[in-house]
């Protein structure tokens, strides 16, 4: 056993509240006894889902007015949707790169710290938002959603440094952006049960784009490259979506990502 066997096991559980609950546990058997282990098996393309949401292309979700506590639920929906994907996104981050020959020995517990953390808060924030759209009459799997994030996973499968500028710092920093904005739209319809919400998952995502940071500085550390250019480079070559702006330049400079990170990629 091991945190190595308990990642993938996340991987492998299709149902979200369980697989929620399984990143609650990695954490804090991880804290209990500080055991790696070894793999326990190879490690999926596509993690394990339930039957529901259907999965479709980005343009084919639904998009409603945020008036009806339908169309606030479509977009806490959607939110959540994000989150599940965060907490495989975490745990294979654990699974598959734990052990790369990249990391020294005596930094390999505190990349497993970082981010059996990460998975930790992601199982919690799609838990809230699940309780959430319970209140509103509403399931996980009730909309239609998209696959975007696990294809951009899939795509830096190989590439350890990919995976840490893809995965936190670009789809996790655009977050930064977006949800200042679905908080303005819920507090003008007075929906403060979900702007409490996302207000916490606000936070707590500033402090995952940080870990992001981190680590991958440590990566270009370690290649002798600028931080900076080693991003630009791989986000070019393994990112197949935009780097979009307007961005949310506070909130990404509290994460440790200065400008010169993705203003020039949005540039191209």
């Amino acid at each position: 056993m091991g945190v190595l066997t308990d990642a993938r096991a996340i991987l492998m559980t299709a149902d979200p509240r369980e697989k929620a609950a399984a990143a609650h546990d990695m954490r804090r058997i991880w804290l209990d006894d500080r055991i790696i282990g070894v793999s326990s098996g190879s490690l999926p393309d596509q993690p394990a889902r339930p039957t529901h949401p259907e999965l479709v292309s980005p343009s084919k979700v639904p998009r409603r007015r945020l008036g009806s506590p339908q169309g606030r639920g479509a977009l806490l929906h959607a939110v959540a949707h994000i989150e599940l994907n965060a907490i495989d996104l975490a745990a294979d981050m654990i699974a598959r790169f734990a052990m790369h020959p990249t990391i020294n020995d005596e930094d390999r517990s505190d990349f497993i710290s970082d981010w059996t953390s990460v998975c930790d808060d992601e199982a919690r924030h799609f838990l809230m938002l699940a309780d959430r759209m319970a209140s509103l009459g509403l399931s996980y799997g009730d909309h239609p959603a998209h696959n975007g994030l696990w294809e951009a996973a899939r795509s830096t499968r190989e590439n350890f440094p990919a995976r840490v500028a893809i995965a936190p710092l670009v789809l996790e920093a655009r977050g930064l952006d977006v949800t200042p904005g679905m908080i303005k739209r819920l507090e003008s319809v007075g929906d403060k049960d979900s702007v409490a919400v996302l207000e916490i998952i606000y936070s707590e995502e500033i402090g995952h784009v940080a870990i992001g940071a981190k680590w991958f500085q440590y990566l270009a550390a370690l290649q002798q490259e600028s931080p900076e250019s080693y991003f630009h480079s791989l986000v070019r070559s393994h990112f197949k979506g935009q780097v979009k702006s307007p961005f949310n330049d506070k909130a990404r400079s509290l994460a440790g990502l200065s400008k010169s990170y993705y203003e020039p990629l949005a540039n191209n």
